[in-house]
């Protein structure tokens, strides 16, 4: 049996009277890929913020491969990454300087980053542009350049809040290799997106939230299979939107 990366268990976070996610309950295993499904204001982008340890829990318990986030969170984020919908770097660093930064900031040993940066840059096709400021990149180069940040320590998991956005068909295709080749190397992958057929193209396991409540959880199949009425996965996302706002 698989470790457990990720343990929620009994988790809610509220702001004032508004409940963003209620009593969410969730494990996800050592080389899984997790893809987070859920309408916008579903509770998706809360969820990944208090696993990232951008925000603490309003009650429950949140453990990433068996450390305390709230206690251990510095260890934490030593072993995992965060690509976010919209990346954030610094415009005037070079993508190669950006890239550096990120790794001492790991304590990745120099010859070792060099060597990661140079495969980086390489799989992105931005070697040509290492050297060039970073305000001038467009949005696909910035988010190239945030996903080899993620990887530059070898994380053991890595979270992502949409991360083809900007991003050109190759581009696209590269990350979605990427991403499957940690999983197959041991690394887990929690992954929100809105887009429905790469979830089902990619998870081993597909979470459903809706109004911050987990209202469908299991392989695309166990989730077909559960709603024989429904002619695909597209329908039964929207019905069980439909049906818990009834």
């Amino acid at each position: 049996m698989k470790k457990h990366m990720i343990e929620i268990s009994n988790m809610t976070k509220s702001f004032g009277e508004n409940t963003a996610v209620d009593r969410l309950t969730l494990n996800v295993a050592q080389g899984e890929f997790f893809c987070f499904l859920g309408p916008n204001g579903a509770g998706k982008t809360t969820t990944i913020k208090v696993l990232t340890g951008l925000l603490y829990p309003t009650s429950g318990e949140v453990k990433i491969d068996g450390l305390d986030m709230k206690k251990d969170h510095v260890s934490v984020k030593k072993i995992m990454s965060y690509i976010p919908d919209f990346p954030y770097i610094f415009e005037k660093l070079t993508g190669r300087e950006f890239l550096e930064f990120v790794a001492r900031m790991y304590d990745v040993p120099p010859e070792l980053s060099e060597e990661r940066i140079q495969e980086y840059l390489k799989m992105f096709s931005l070697t040509d542009r290492a050297d060039h400021l970073m305000e001038d990149y467009s949005h696909g180069m910035r988010q190239k350049i945030v996903i080899s940040a993620a990887m530059i320590h070898d994380p053991k998991l890595i979270i992502v809040d949409e991360p083809m956005v900007g991003l050109d068909p190759k581009g696209i295709r590269q990350v979605k290799d990427l991403f499957k080749q940690k999983t197959k190397e041991g690394g887990c992958v929690f992954m929100s997106t809105h887009i429905l057929s790469m979830a089902e193209e990619l998870a081993d396991r597909i979470g459903i939230i809706h109004q911050g409540r987990l209202v469908a959880l299991g392989t695309r199949d166990e989730i077909l299979a559960r709603a024989e009425h429904k002619k695909d996965f597209e329908e039964i996302f929207m019905a069980l939107s439909d049906e818990t706002e009834s």
